[in-house]
């Protein structure tokens, strides 16, 4: 019955990943946590290997999800490269980080400013972009709808950014989606869907990065990791075609909520811890 729960929850995590982009982890870290304490399949599993395991099962929603988001069109890959070239190192001094950081009152600030960013993205129309220079890198892209969305970003800032957000996908396993999402869509001015897409193509380059590290160290629970990995896969195309029939309002604001959520765990996290 437990390996079952497991690939239900493999399923649940990459389909609600991969429509915001957020990569899953969020809910495969605390859901393995809370399933230690009360089965004896995963009794006994550590923070670090929920983690580790956690980031080796969003390589799958991050390359399955960014399959199925390239035949809508909706991947700018240029810049998913760009950010990912501040991720990864970013994710590798995050796992750094997790072997042995005592983060209860860091998790209660990074709650709050993920609690703060949902509160943002309700006002996300009355906010100007960051300003681009003529270097910088511009963008047209049409809506489903017809409408014609610009955007674009310095890279040297956007590489800045995404440092902190892989930092946060290694340390806490959560996926860097849930900073990065937001950072296009309000600093940028990334059309949602866009947004999304581009962010779970950074969440598979990032996780792969990230797992390869705690491999080394030994997080990473291969059983565990098997019977999670094929709901995750299926999870990421099931996620990103209920992201397509979403309106930009309804993705943005179902982000809210998740965020909130998001923000409301870690914070209770650091309280308890």
């Amino acid at each position: 019955m437990e390996w079952i729960a497991l690939v239900f929850l493999g399923l649940t995590a990459a389909v609600v990943g991969s429509v915001m982009g957020l990569g899953g982890g969020i809910i495969i870290v605390p859901a393995l946590l809370l399933l230690g304490g009360v089965t004896e399949v995963l009794e006994g599993i550590s923070p670090q290997t929920a983690v580790g395991t956690s980031l080796l099962v969003m390589i799958f929603t991050g390359l399955s999800s960014t399959i199925a988001y390239m035949k809508q069109k909706v991947v700018d890959i240029q810049s998913g490269l760009i950010f990912f070239a501040g991720s990864g190192p970013g994710a590798l001094f995050g796992v750094w980080l997790n072997s042995g950081v005592n983060v209860e009152s860091f998790l209660i600030a990074f709650g709050s400013f993920i609690i703060l960013v949902s509160f943002i993205l309700l006002v996300r129309s009355k906010i100007k972009p960051l300003p681009l220079r003529p270097r910088g890198i511009r963008r047209v892209y049409t809506e489903q709808s017809g409408e014609v969305r610009v955007y674009g970003y310095e890279p040297s800032i956007a590489i800045g950014i995404a440092f902190f957000v892989g930092m946060f996908s290694g340390l806490f396993g959560i996926g860097g989606g849930s900073l990065m999402v937001p950072a296009m869509i309000i600093l940028f001015a990334f059309p949602p869907h866009m947004a999304v897409a581009t962010s779970m193509f950074l969440v598979f380059l990032s996780a792969f990065v990230s797992s390869v590290s705690h491999i080394a160290l030994g997080n990473v629970d291969w059983i565990y990791a098997a019977a999670l990995i094929p709901g995750a896969w299926f999870g990421g195309i099931i996620g990103a075609w209920i992201n397509q029939k979403l309106k930009s309002d309804t993705l943005v604001l179902a982000l809210r909520i998740v965020l909130l959520l998001i923000g409301l765990r870690l914070i209770f996290e650091g309280v308890t811890g």
